[in-house]
């Protein structure tokens, strides 16, 4: 009998010895005459148990983690593989997790986008479709391209990036073009502090977002699209190029997209690791093979995108939600959320954390329940003084604004954003004058330079944070008017959000922390 354990392929699985276990299971289980097949997944987004080594059972699979090469010949002598049968002391272990799905981490979890992620072999066109798989699809070629429109808009989807636009509307919007080349892009130039959930559903079900793409191309009329993605992600890049490979091959890409007499090509293009490039009209100018630099808008991508043509650019995780959608209906989705905020949202925890990983929930729990509920608190054990959301440009917050609901409105009440879904979180040992001046620094070094708010201002900010931080109590007013009145010509001049949103994490420092930069408390850290 051949027995099934499945070890996650998963970039952070791999940086924790994935790999090296996998090797030494193979390598063990040949010595023993044992028959194992090993299964390589994505990761389940618990990264502090990685790797986690999971193995079927009647009541489902069971997990053990952390496993290192050292644990394989005690858990193989255990038969662990075999947890019905001669290897139950292997749940005895104490590596052994229980039931996977009774993991608190994963059951306090509203999985729709991610819902195959760690459970399917990424590369497997029929594991695919056994856990669901193409149904959206399906769906869609049996309807009017407006019908599709209609269900994306009903869902209430929005960019899950930092504008948060209606994604049907987007759609709409080139549908509406005149017949003719169009174009679908997916932004996985992912680049954001704190962020990994595009390359993590590249590397753990990347026919998820090959069918999203596909149902965009149906409702707005496009026949190219292409995902523009980082360099630095080689391990997604090779599973995401073979899984092209193998969907033109079964016939869901290429002239005839399932005997629709629709045509629909997908290519992957590498960035070159440039920050810029993940805003969309950068991004643009790079694949046309240009440097990448901001262009005004109007005109807008919709009309006026890639190669001239009107243009749809999402990015992974709106394209990817797009399946759960047209499988299920727009109905279904919207019950997840709240108000404005509709779905599920992958939030990634990263920084000084205990439990740093994936999840996915529906929007509306407060940022405490993410830093303790799932994170744990700080892994250093000390206090957390503040939290990032939505990458090097969003806002710090603070513990008293920690009540505030993940959801688009909420956020920005707060003069925060969702962005991406990235928290990173910080101790009470950060000095948030050195992290308001990282903003500075970051701008300086990712700035495109086309506009003179942004290829100056950094600049200028970092010296006058720099001279704020360095005053004597007496001069520190001029300096901190001086960087006020920057941040504001930054934000208001700025031709994309590179430059007018890098003032945000300065603002919120100088607001809520201070006494960081020498400067007496002026309003209490309360919701104000």
């Amino acid at each position: 009998m051949s027995y099934r354990i499945y070890i996650p392929l998963d970039t952070s699985a791999v940086s924790k010895g994935a790999n090296d276990v996998a090797d030494r299971f193979a390598h063990s289980a040949a010595n023993l005459g044992e028959s194992l097949t090993i299964v390589r997944t994505g990761s389940r987004g618990l990264f502090w148990l990685e790797p986690m080594v999971e193995v079927e059972s009647a009541e489902g699979r069971i997990a053990f983690g952390p496993v290192s090469p050292d644990d394989v010949d005690a858990l193989l002598a255990l038969r662990f593989y075999d947890p019905d049968g001669s290897g139950s002391a292997g749940q005895e272990h104490p590596l052994c997790l229980g039931l996977t799905e009774d993991i608190s981490y994963l059951k306090k979890q509203q999985r729709l986008t991610f819902a195959r992620v760690g459970i399917i072999d990424p590369l497997s066109i029929d594991d695919y479709r056994a856990h669901g798989g193409f149904e959206g699809l399906k769906n869609a070629l049996e309807m009017h391209r407006q019908a599709i429109l209609d269900e994306v808009k009903e869902s209430g989807l929005r960019g899950r990036g930092g504008a948060a636009f209606p994604t049907g509307i987007k759609w709409q919007t080139v549908s509406d073009q005149p017949e003719g080349d169009k174009y679908v892009i997916c932004n996985a130039d992912e680049g954001d502090s704190g962020t990994f959930a595009d390359r993590m559903l590249m590397e753990g079900d990347p026919f998820t977002l090959i069918e999203g793409m596909i149902i965009c191309a149906l409702a707005v009329g496009a026949n190219q699209g292409y995902v523009y993605t980082r360099s630095e992600y080689p391990i997604a890049c090779d599973i995401f190029t073979r899984a092209i490979e193998l969907a033109e091959q079964a016939g869901y890409l290429g002239e005839d997209v399932c005997g629709s007499g629709h045509r629909f090509h997908l290519e992957l293009r590498m960035g070159a690791g440039a920050y810029i490039c993940g805003e969309e009209t950068s991004l643009m100018e790079s694949l046309e093979g240009k440097r990448g630099l901001v262009r005004s808008k109007p005109p807008l991508p919709a009309i006026c995108g890639l190669f001239g043509k009107p243009t749809v650019i999402n990015n992974v995780i709106s394209l990817a939600s797009v399946p759960t959608i047209l499988a299920k209906g727009g109905d279904y989705y919207k019950d997840f959320g709240q108000g404005r905020s509709l779905g599920t949202m992958p939030i990634q925890l990263a920084g000084n954390i205990k439990q740093g990983g994936l999840f996915e929930l529906a929007f509306g729990v407060s940022i405490r329940e993410l830093l303790y509920g799932f994170g744990g608190g700080s892994k250093t054990g000390r206090p957390l003084k503040a939290v990032q959301l939505g990458g090097p440009l969003g806002a710090y917050l603070p513990e008293t604004e920690w009540s505030t609901d993940m959801d688009y409105e909420a956020l920005a009440s707060r003069g925060a954003m969702l962005g991406h879904g990235g928290i990173v979180a910080f101790d009470d040992q950060t000095d948030m004058s050195h992290m308001a001046r990282f903003a500075m620094e970051f701008c300086v070094e990712e700035s495109c330079g086309k506009c003179t708010p942004c290829r100056v201002g950094a600049v200028r900010g970092v010296e006058v944070i720099d001279k704020l931080v360095a005053a004597e109590a007496g001069e520190k007013e001029e300096a901190e008017i001086l960087l006020t009145e920057l941040c504001e010509t930054m934000e208001l001049g700025s031709l994309c959000a590179m430059g007018g949103m890098t003032p945000y994490p300065v603002k919120s420092a100088l607001k809520y922390f201070p006494e960081d930069f020498g400067l007496e408390t002026k309003v209490s850290n309360d919701a104000s």
